[in-house]
């Protein structure tokens, strides 16, 4: 649909994601989940039988299977697989948080300190592509924050086999818990443990509706998961100055993602979006996906702005998961967002790039929830503890003020905690 122009009281339609009630599935979800907390491997492996048509007789990934994985892919892949490890692990670790101890009054000392989250339950989705960037994009963060123990759950294929672009992934970051299992009854297993895939603390990883329903619902049980998910978007803001082949390239490589999957052109003129259709339509024909790129088109949007301001205070209220500036003034531009997973700048900035090497993360908030959250880092993977150490004269210091609150909130053990080792005040 194009709209040119629009005023405020369409913006609603036009920032209106492709509606899916998770809760209707909640029928589905919740009975793998109570059979899986209750049952562990038999039911893992009942449902993965089920869903998945694949009977597993190892639920773990054998040492030799992953061994034998690198010496079946290309050496191109393998080296390209090298380059983003590198350049993710990069990116990643200047997010470590150095300790400040601040005297905030003589004799107290309060500081902050990063510890990584003990046990993390990775998801890396094996549907309709096999998306081994994602282990990269969770496990190199999840390392860097210093978790102990990664978890990693992915489906096998009708072989009872593992992508071996997975397990080569995994092997060169040392990782080494790896379970066959997807689905629901991967999140099951990982949020409430069984007898082989232990329970962890924090679930990470995008999935299907089913899967993002399952995470949706052990995290109203109390199982931490990395942040709300929806169908992968991309938002992209074209000027005269853009190159309307690369443009629709990138719709199209947000398109392919899914079904609902969706796409939104701002374009500074009528004349961009048409160029931009032609594009598509020329280029559609080629993409080995253009089934499930052509049906994600369906509920997408395209949008005449000739006012930048408006177009921008427009792109803040959709807050795209992936926001492509599609101009050489694209800098000078970036300074009017506020609401975006993730930012490419410039007529060769490709989300592709995010999406695999560049180093910036890809597991992004979508569905309007980038006016809250961020997108995965070591942020994501550690929890912050305070700390502080108060002196005798610390106490001396601040003990009137804590006496003088406690007594004012009607707390006189607060109070007296203070008195006590301060008799004189």
């Amino acid at each position: 649909m194009i709209y040119i122009n629009p005023g405020k009281e369409q913006w609603a339609d036009i920032t209106r994601r492709p509606v899916f009630d998770y809760t209707s599935l909640e029928d589905i979800v919740l009975p793998v989940l109570q059979d899986v907390k209750e049952y562990g491997d038999a039911a893992v492996r009942k449902y993965t039988l089920q869903f998945d048509k694949v009977t597993l007789a190892n639920l773990g990934v054998l040492p030799e299977e992953i061994n034998r994985a690198a010496g079946s892919l290309e050496e191109e892949l393998k080296n390209a697989i090298g380059i983003a490890a590198a350049n993710i692990s990069k990116f990643h670790r200047t997010q470590v948080e150095e300790i400040h101890k601040i005297e905030t009054t003589p004799g107290v000392v309060c500081w902050r300190k990063p510890v990584g989250i003990e046990t993390v339950g990775l998801y890396i989705p094996g549907g309709t592509a096999v998306l081994f960037s994602t282990l990269l994009m969770l496990a190199i963060p999840a390392q860097i924050a210093g978790c102990r123990n990664i978890v990693v759950c992915t489906p096998a294929g009708q072989d009872g086999n593992i992508h071996p672009a997975v397990l080569y992934t995994a092997s060169l970051l040392g990782i080494t818990d790896i379970f066959k299992v997807g689905g629901v009854q991967a999140i099951a297993a990982m949020a409430f443990g069984s007898e082989t895939i232990p329970k962890v603390d924090k679930i990470f990883g995008p999935g299907n509706q089913y899967v993002t329903a399952a995470k949706q619902m052990v995290n109203r049980l109390g199982v931490a998961i990395d942040m709300p998910a929806g169908p992968s978007e991309v938002a992209v803001y074209a000027d005269e100055t853009c190159v309307p082949a690369y443009v629709a390239a990138d719709l199209l490589s947000q398109a392919e993602h899914g079904v609902d999957s969706q796409v939104v052109l701002v374009a500074s003129s009528a004349g961009i979006v048409e160029s931009v259709k032609k594009e598509l339509e020329a280029q559609l024909k080629e993409l080995p996906r253009k089934e499930i790129a052509t049906a994600a088109l369906q509920h997408s949007r395209f949008v005449v702005m000739n006012d930048e301001d408006m177009a921008f205070e427009l792109l803040n209220r959709y807050a795209a998961e992936h926001l492509i500036l599609a101009s050489q003034n694209a800098e000078s531009l970036a300074e009017k967002v506020i609401n975006a997973g993730s930012v490419f700048l410039g007529n060769y900035s490709p989300e592709s790039a995010g999406d695999y090497a560049s180093g910036t993360n890809h597991t992004l908030p979508t569905n309007g929830y980038a006016t809250a959250y961020s997108g995965v880092s070591v942020d994501s993977f550690v929890k912050k503890i305070t700390f502080q150490q108060l002196s005798k004269e610390g106490i001396i210091n601040i003990g009137p003020a804590i006496e003088a609150m406690a007594s004012a909130e009607g707390l006189e053990g607060h109070r007296r905690a203070v008195r006590i080792r301060n008799p004189q005040t």
